[in-house]
């Protein structure tokens, strides 16, 4: 099977997004199946022996990671010659727009698969007038696609209901050789406090309002810092100002880690804080599971789906008042509960291992397989 995939996001730092990318690269090749990957400019040219053409592009200013992207006359050079069985488009926005076009010029099936909340990033970013918009034009590339894979049951849910049609559910994997709890260092601990027997709270991911980082940062404002610690791994475009609202408050930036740094911060933590609302999986939520921690979440889409609520973690409700005073609730709980908090994290650990990287892509395959003809591999070989 020759599988092209276009996409607006294959940055060397690794997100959720990339992450899942190359996953899905190194299984093609595991399984003997070839791959062309066409995208933004990652300074990378081959992974996992497909080969990557990059791009450039223009960020957008809400979102810098993101990028008005151009579909290059050697995109296409490159299709044709690889002849790919099925065309997959990942996130599309820009290049995936004029990658859909392609695909029907070339009469290659196609399908895509939905990643990011672009709509409700509107929110969060004062674009609140471009929600509708941005769903009926992600609602209009999608629904022109075979299948529309999402992550998890609560986002297919959340796209019915936005009209998208064709819906298949790709879900994730983790690695749990790399993440478990036996990565646990005390050395680390030590590091971020000192002597001190504190709860260490971690939150790990883009630090980003859209991620409800507000929530976090005046619910651990007021707590007690004599039992707690807050550690923020990644970066992002809110650093600064999440650094300025914790001034004087007990708190470790890490910056971005990654393999077995991020693996030893997981599990050397005891709680993983994770406020935000507009997943669609959660793909930290999983790794820190796998390590061992308790989540204190919001009853959201994607993360819903993965911890549930008095057994391997605590969600808030999203329509309760006083959202800051709950959520600040939950977390002083699990700091002062120290059997609890063993509990849950132990059960989290037994269902993350429930989930398998090897299978998710197999669900995809899958799919590929069902949308390709069944004469058109046979007319590439004559």
């Amino acid at each position: 099977m020759r599988v092209a995939i276009i996409t607006e996001n294959f940055l060397p730092k690794l997100d959720g997004v990339t992450r899942t990318l190359a996953r899905l690269l190194e299984h093609l090749q595991q399984q003997g199946h070839q791959a062309l990957v066409l995208g933004p400019e990652s300074g990378m040219t081959r992974y996992a022996g497909a080969e990557i053409v990059g791009t450039l592009g223009l960020p957008l200013p809400f979102y810098p990671e993101l990028k008005m992207n151009m579909f290059r006359p050697l995109f296409l050079q490159r299709l044709h010659d690889f002849r790919p069985d099925v065309i997959h488009l990942v996130d599309p926005v820009f290049l995936g727009a004029t990658g859909l076009a392609v695909a029907h010029l070339m009469h290659v099936p196609f399908v895509s698969s939905y990643h990011t909340n672009l709509a409700e990033y509107c929110k969060h970013f004062g674009f609140a007038p471009l929600v509708e918009p941005a769903w009926s034009y992600m609602r209009f590339l999608h629904n022109q696609c075979a299948l529309t894979f999402c992550p998890s049951p609560s986002t297919a849910a959340r796209l019915r209901e936005q009209g998208f049609s064709n819906l298949r559910i790709w879900p994730r994997g983790v690695d749990t050789t790399l993440f478990r709890p036996g990565k646990r260092d005390e050395s680390l601990r030590a590091h971020w406090v000192g002597g001190e027997q504190k709860v260490v709270l971690l939150y790990v991911g883009r630090v980003s309002y859209e991620k409800n980082l507000r929530l976090l940062i005046e619910a651990y404002r007021d707590m007690d810092h004599g039992r707690c610690h807050l550690v923020i791994v990644g970066d992002g475009p809110a650093s600064e100002g999440v650094r300025a609202a914790l001034s004087g408050v007990p708190v470790t930036f890490t910056g971005y880690l990654s393999g077995e740094a991020l693996a030893r911060a997981y599990a050397s933590a005891d709680v993983f804080a994770f406020p935000s609302e507009t997943e669609t999986f959660g793909q930290v939520v999983l790794e820190a599971m796998a390590s061992g921690l308790p989540v204190v979440g919001v009853r959201a889409e994607g993360v819903c789906d993965l911890v549930t609520h008095e057994q391997t973690g605590l969600l808030l409700d999203r329509r309760r008042n006083e959202q800051v005073a709950a959520y600040r609730s939950l977390l002083t709980r699990l700091v002062e509960r120290q059997q609890e908090r063993e509990c849950f994290g132990a059960a989290a650990v037994i269902e993350a291992q429930r989930q398998s990287w090897s299978e998710a892509m197999e669900r995809l395959l899958d799919g590929y397989r069902e949308v390709i003809p069944a004469n058109r591999t046979l007319l590439y070989a004559s």
